[in-house]
């Protein structure tokens, strides 16, 4: 605030003050530069292939192992093939990585969304976005709508069920620190406490075995469990989405990390250009429907 200094003759000082106030709000003021450099600032912050990345040049990228089809193909998250590995491609493009400056690393599904520092610039692993899980680490905007869905050995009595009333009673399994354990505790809310295991193949071979009546994972990775690897055991539903926005993977990033808002925008482009649908359609076009649970 400016605060004129105490002059010899007061009046003629307050004048020269109002009049100069007068001159001043009344003279033709220069352009702000803020919102240019601003918009500057951000153009060069997601300048293509030029990013804050953890090895200048590359984009580390991180994922379970092993990688499960559908989202990867033969285990092998770096041959593009399986829509996470094609969707991690179609984002390192749009923020200017060729794909031979795409590495990759495994880190478990558990850790990727722990507090603490991490090794990657983003990690891919059907992870969904969560108010808690945002605790933690930062979110790009989701890359996939999804539901939950619950598979049965097709002739048990759990194949048979049609209603959330008819899981009630019911041994249910499903990977720890999911979404589709959330909602067999949440939404089920089972008499007998769910089984909860460290990797998805553990809950199938529970399965196989009779240990549990029935394990929760997301819709497509059902499709593909029931086609290829339980082939006696059917999708017994899917459970509707809770609230009014639909569940979603995200790609993970470090808390507070530089990289999220261009992360955010290069996968909000590939929405909005039809990327990601056709990405969908090519990998993910087996898991279409299935009946809905309530």
């Amino acid at each position: 605030m400016y605060r004129p200094q105490r002059a010899l003759r007061p009046a003629v000082s307050a004048c020269a003050v109002a009049l100069l106030a007068l001159a001043v709000g009344c003279a033709p003021q220069p352009e702000s530069k803020t919102s240019g450099k601003a918009s500057a600032s951000a153009a060069e912050k997601c300048a293509r292939g030029s990013l804050g990345t953890r090895t200048s040049g590359k984009l580390t990228v991180a994922t379970d192992e092993p990688a499960y089809e559908p989202w990867f193909k033969d285990d092998k998250p770096g041959n593009g093939k399986g829509f996470e590995s094609a969707v991690t491609y179609a984002v390192a493009r749009r923020l200017g990585y060729a794909d031979g400056n795409v590495v990759w690393q495994s880190v478990p599904f558990n850790k990727a969304f722990a507090p603490g520092a991490k090794t990657f610039d983003f990690d891919i692993n059907q992870v969904s976005i969560s108010t808690e899980r945002k605790r933690a680490v930062d979110f790009s905007s989701g890359y996939y709508d999804v539901r939950q869905a619950v598979i049965a050995l097709k002739n048990s009595k759990a194949a048979k069920a049609t209603s959330l009333a008819d899981l009630k009673n019911l041994k249910l399994g499903a990977q720890v620190g999911t979404t589709s354990l959330d909602y067999i505790d949440d939404v089920v809310k089972p008499t007998r406490q769910a089984a909860a295991y460290a990797k998805n193949d553990q809950a199938k071979s529970a399965l196989k075995n009779g240990q549990v009546d029935a394990i929760v994972t997301d819709l497509p990775t059902a499709f593909y469990i029931t086609a290829a690897e339980v082939t006696d055991a059917r999708i017994v539903g899917q459970f509707e989405n809770r609230g009014s926005a639909p569940e979603q993977f995200g790609l993970v990033l470090d808390k507070g990390s530089a990289l999220t808002s261009c992360v955010t925008k290069a996968v909000d482009a590939l929405r909005a250009d039809g990327t990601l649908a056709k990405i969908e359609t090519q990998w993910l076009s087996e898991a279409v429907d299935a009946p809905v649970l309530k």
